[in-house]
């Protein structure tokens, strides 16, 4: 597909409106509702970061290796990378309060792991759609989430770095990124396996967030 394609017929459109309904499942999880009120211990925040520190250090070590993929690394952004805030929120919430080390991984954690190690490292398809599901999803509803979980525990920019994304602008972003999407030089299967894919992701995140509510219930 390029841009020269009906906008219906456009990856990028294809990706939004055939996962739709995943997507409103994962966000509707509860779990990160309640965060966003505060209504949970920070302690389940920090397990929420601990997890997600686990997935992006799979996930970007996925990106060091496709990197040099004529495909995949144009979908493969420094200012992206959350791994060092992660980590550093995690020190934070662990010197202010002793909370979640991140050597703690859930089982859904761990079988999201897997996943990304089996399709993500060498296959283009399978790191875009990881990768799509992931920082599109960050710079979008996380741009929301993170300012009230910031408010609703007093973190003040350390603790919630993770949210932050300098010098990005998120529109302009994701504008540029289904530009890229649009034009990705995929084959009619590899588009159908990124599609398959992308409601995998959305189910391994489904299944993360589900355990935490479950834990922190």
């Amino acid at each position: 597909m390029t841009l020269a394609d009906p906008p219906t017929q456009r990856l990028s459109v294809r990706l939004r409106t055939g996962t739709r309904t995943e997507h409103d499942e994962a966000q509707g999880s509860g779990f990160l509702d309640r965060l966003a009120a505060g209504s949970l211990p920070r302690a389940a925040y920090a397990d929420l970061a601990a997890q997600h520190w686990h997935i992006y250090e799979t996930l970007e070590q996925a990106a060091t290796a496709m990197a040099g993929d004529p495909v995949a690394g144009a979908f493969v952004f420094p200012e992206l990378t959350r791994l060092p805030a992660l980590t550093d929120d995690l020190a934070e919430l662990a010197r202010v309060g002793g909370d979640a080390p991140r050597s703690v991984a859930l089982p859904a954690t761990r079988e999201y792991c897997a996943r990304l190690r089996k399709v993500a490292f060498d296959k283009p398809w399978g790191f875009v759609a990881h990768h799509y599901t992931r920082y599109l999803g960050d710079l979008s509803g996380g741009q929301y989430l993170g300012p009230a979980i910031a408010k609703a525990y007093g973190l003040n920019g350390a603790g919630h770095r993770f949210f932050v994304f300098e010098g990005v602008s998120p529109p302009e972003f994701r504008s540029r990124y289904r530009e890229l999407l649009d034009a990705a030089a995929f084959s009619p299967e590899e588009e159908r396996l990124l599609l398959a894919e992308v409601s995998e992701a959305y189910r391994l995140n489904i299944a993360v967030l589900a355990e935490l509510k479950e834990r922190w219930a």
